[in-house]
């Protein structure tokens, strides 16, 4: 009798403990780092943009970056841009792109500046509102906000 009692408070023991460790475990662990970068003031504010994602994604590698653009922040995803040294946005997007980042474009600022969707690079998609985008990654799916 006294037997079983002993076993019972034991066994009662050691899962309390396993679940403690568990939760410990769990409480350990730290969620993904998402932020969505606000870019819509032209090609200095795009190179610093790309140049905050790369140092991003070398000091946390697993980072999701998803940078929207509206506005004069469009410029750098259309085909043929390139920044203050004359060095292809399209090369810099890609290589990032490559790394997980990626990149939409207002189609309401493509419809008021009159530009075709087809001058859009490749590595870029092309949604119906920036702004709308950038409040939905924040509000729906937890995204920090940058702007740089």
């Amino acid at each position: 009798m006294q037997r079983n009692y002993m076993l019972r408070n034991f066994l009662k023991f050691l899962l309390v403990g396993l679940l403690a460790i568990g939760m410990i475990g769990i409480a350990a662990a730290e969620p993904q780092i998402k932020v969505v970068y606000d870019v819509s003031q032209g090609l200095d504010q795009a190179s610093r943009a790309l140049a905050n994602a790369r140092n991003e994604l070398r000091a946390e590698p697993d980072t999701r970056i998803v940078i929207v653009t509206h506005g004069e922040g469009i410029r750098f995803l259309l085909a043929g841009a390139v920044d203050g040294r004359g060095r292809s946005f399209e090369a810099i997007v890609a290589a990032l792109a490559a790394q997980g980042v990626e990149f939409r474009v207002c189609n309401n600022t493509l419809e008021g500046l009159n530009i075709a969707p087809s001058k859009v690079i490749a590595a870029a998609k092309i949604v119906p509102s920036g702004v709308a985008e950038v409040v939905r990654l924040q509000a729906r799916e937890g995204y920090a906000y940058f702007q740089p």
